[in-house]
C-alpha cells in the first residue's frame, strides 16, 4: 500500500469517528427507527478503498462476496444481483427458460403465494406472464400453511415463491416434500431471514432457488443489492445469462478468451465462430451490481452472526417485556424454527378499546417508527385488482392484517434500552386505554 493511499484510510478512520453520534438516547426524541443499517468504521474504509481502486463494475470483491455468502448459506452458486427485487425477478425468470425444455413455465402456468406479503415477491410471476394464486397465512406467526398450499394445487400449478415472514420461517420443508411430490418448482424468499433455521437447517436450502436482499432495512446491506442462490448449476447458469443481458458467454465482461472456446461456437443461424461473448441465449436484463456495493458486503458478512444474535436477543428482550399485555397478539415462531428475525410484528384485536391506528399514533408521537406488515392483502390493491390471479379458500387473515397489524424494530442498530421503552410505551397506551373503557 502506498504511503499516500495509507493516509487516506487513515483519515477515512478519523472521520469516521469524529461522525459517531455518541449523544446518548433520549426517550420520546431520539428516533427509534423500524429498520436500519449498521456501519461502523470498517464499512466506510471498504466503501473509500474501493472507489480508491476505481473499482466501478462488478469484478474481483463481487466474486469473493458471490463466493463467501454461497458457503455461508449453503448454496453451491450465488449471484449478486442490484437488488432483492432483481433477485426475485432472475429467479422467477429463470423458471420460464427454454433450457428447461419440458420442465419451463410458460404463460398461464400458476405459482402458489401469500396474499399477505410484499409485491415484489409476487410481481415477478405477473411480469413472467404467469398466474400467481394467493392463499391465506396464519395470524401470530404470519405465514401460510402446508394445508393451504396443497389445497391450492391445481392442474396448471407449477411453482411455489413464498416470503419468510418477517424472518419467520414458513414451514418450508413440509412445502418443499409438497413441491417434490407435485414435480413443483420452490423459489424461497429469504429476503428478510437470513440465518433463520428450520428444523435445524438454514432457511434458503430447501428450495430450488432462494433470493437475498441487502438493501438498509435487511440483515446485511450493500446500500442496494442482493443474490440469487441454487445448487442447480443448471439453473444458476440461466440466473447468471438473464442478469448479465441473455448473454450465452460466461466469463466475466473484463475478461478475453478465458474459456478458450471464444471463437469456436455456431448457435443458433449465427456463422461458425461467431465471438460467444456477443451471442445472446436468453432475453436478459443488466441486473449485475459494482464492487463498491460488494466491498461493503464482504465487511457486513464478517459481521453477519453477530447481527443475527443482536436480532434475536432484541425480539426476547422486547417479547418479554409485552408479555401479558392485554388486547395484543404478539408474534411465534413457526413451529420447528429458529428465526432471525427481521421485526417484532404486533396485531391489535378485535375485542380492544384502541385501534391499530390510535396505537401507532401513539408511538410515533414518541419517535418510535412503525411500519405496516408490508401490502397487507395484496388483492385489495390498485395494481392488482385488475390482474389475473385466483385466490384458494378465504383470505380473512390477510384483511386482519391489513387493518389490524404493523411492526416495530428489533434490528441490531438498537439498544436495550430503546427496546425497553418501546415496551413501556405500548404497555402505558395498552393499559391508558383500558382505564378509559372502564371510566
Amino acid at each position: 500500500m502506498s504511503d499516500h493511499r495509507a493516509l487516506v484510510l487513515d483519515e477515512v478512520r478519523k472521520y469516521h469517528q469524529e461522525q459517531r453520534d455518541t449523544r446518548p438516547f433520549e426517550p420520546g426524541v431520539t428516533e427509534i427507527w423500524p429498520s436500519g443499517a449498521v456501519l461502523e468504521e470498517e464499512d466506510r474504509v471498504a466503501l473509500v478503498e474501493a472507489a480508491l481502486d476505481m473499482r466501478i463494475a462488478a469484478g474481483v470483491s463481487s466474486r469473493r462476496f458471490e463466493s463467501q455468502f454461497a458457503r455461508r448459506l449453503k448454496r453451491r452458486k450465488a449471484h449478486l444481483t442490484n437488488s432483492g427485487s432483481s433477485a426475485n425477478l432472475l429467479a422467477m425468470s429463470a423458471l420460464t427458460s427454454h433450457q428447461l425444455e419440458d420442465r419451463r413455465l410458460r404463460p398461464g402456468d400458476e405459482v402458489i403465494t401469500v396474499a399477505a406479503g410484499f409485491p415484489t415477491t409476487v410481481n415477478p410471476i405477473l411480469q413472467n406472464g404467469l398466474v400467481p394464486v394467493f392463499v391465506d397465512v396464519e395470524l401470530g406467526t404470519y405465514n401460510t400453511t402446508v394445508e393451504r398450499v396443497q389445497a391450492a394445487i391445481g392442474p396448471k400449478t407449477r411453482a411455489i415463491m413464498i416470503a419468510h415472514a418477517l424472518g419467520n420461517p414458513f414451514p418450508v420443508a413440509e412445502i418443499a416434500e409438497l413441491a417434490v411430490e407435485h414435480e413443483l418448482f420452490l423459489i424461497e424468499d429469504n429476503c428478510d431471514a437470513v440465518g433463520s433455521l428450520y428444523d435445524g437447517q438454514l432457511t434458503g436450502t430447501f428450495g430450488d432457488m432462494t433470493t437475498v436482499s441487502f438493501y438498509p432495512a435487511h440483515h446485511l446491506t450493500m446500500g442496494e443489492g442482493g443474490c440469487v442462490l441454487t445448487s442447480n448449476l443448471a439453473l444458476a447458469r440461466i440466473v447468471e445469462s438473464l442478469r448479465d443481458w441473455g448473454r450465452d458467454c460466461w466469463c466475466e465482461p473484463g475478461e478475453s478468451n478465458k474459456c478458450l472456446k471464444r471463437f469456436n461456437y455456431q448457435m443458433g443461424t449465427l456463422p461458425q465462430g461467431y465471438d460467444h461473448k456477443y451471442i445472446f441465449s436468453h432475453v436478459g436484463y443488466n441486473l449485475k451490481a459494482t464492487d463498491l456495493q460488494a466491498a461493503l458486503g464482504l465487511t457486513q458478512l464478517a459481521k453477519l452472526d453477530s447481527f443475527i444474535e443482536a436480532r434475536k436477543a432484541n425480539f426476547r428482550r422486547l417479547r418479554e417485556g409485552l408479555e401479558g399485555t392485554p388486547y395484543l397478539l404478539l408474534p411465534e415462531a413457526t413451529p420447528k424454527s429458529d428465526p432471525s428475525w427481521f421485526g417484532f410484528v404486533l396485531t391489535v384485536e378485535p375485542n380492544a378499546p384502541f385501534s391499530r391506528a390510535e396505537l401507532v399514533d401513539f408511538l410515533e408521537d414518541r419517535k418510535i417508527g412503525t411500519r405496516r406488515l408490508f401490502a397487507g392483502n395484496l388483492t385489495r390493491h390498485p395494481a392488482y385488482v385488475d390482474q389475473p390471479h385466483r385466490v384458494v379458500g378465504d383470505l380473512t387473515n390477510s384483511d386482519i392484517i391489513t387493518d389490524q397489524t404493523f411492526w416495530v424494530g428489533i434490528y441490531p442498530g438498537l439498544t436495550e434500552e430503546m427496546i425497553d421503552y418501546i415496551a413501556s410505551s405500548v404497555r402505558e397506551f395498552v393499559a391508558s386505554a383500558g382505564l378509559a373503557r372502564t371510566a
